[in-house]
């Protein structure tokens, strides 16, 4: 399969973006690593997917409320973490949620136990960040825990969203 990218100047830095064609397929700040489809990806700044991406970004960065149903999305990942991403969708902008929550309602939904560590880690391995809200989870009693771009990164995209 090809896939193909394009950049995007952001008050966070240089935003790498990556498509199969028709879907997102990964959106990378500077700082963080961009997995093994952005290596051998062709430029294209025209794909329809970059330009509504852009135009998504632009207002998410202007403080506009923007909600990741707006955009086409294709994920790579196993089961569990498209589930962890899936929740991570659903969290509305200006909100946060905890790992725990996380797990608790991912335990209700199957009845397994789940760890706050688990869905760490299936955050933290989140190919779309800021459209996929990772930086919207928070450590137990609301601290600010990880982020791949480091957690200056997390703070100022939470500072947009009015949180901190």
């Amino acid at each position: 399969m090809t896939y193909f990218k394009t950049t995007l100047t952001s008050p966070v830095g240089e935003i790498l973006l990556t498509s199969d064609g028709e879907n997102l397929t990964g959106l990378w700040i500077q700082g963080q690593t961009p997995d093994k489809t952005a290596e051998n990806a062709v430029s294209d700044d025209t794909l329809p997917v970059f330009e509504k991406t852009k135009d998504w970004l632009v207002r998410y960065f202007s403080g506009q409320k923007t909600a990741p149903d707006e955009l086409p999305l294709a994920p790579a990942g196993n089961a569990f973490r498209r589930r962890v991403w899936a929740i991570l969708r659903e969290i509305p902008y200006g909100k946060t949620k905890t790992y725990g929550e996380i797990a608790r309602q991912i335990e209700s939904e199957t009845g397994k136990k789940m760890s706050a560590q688990a869905v760490g880690g299936a955050v933290g391995h989140n190919p779309i960040s800021i459209v996929v809200p990772c930086h919207r989870v928070l450590g137990a009693n609301g601290k600010l825990t990880g982020y791949a771009g480091g957690l200056h990164l997390k703070t100022a995209l939470l500072k947009i969203e009015k949180i901190l």
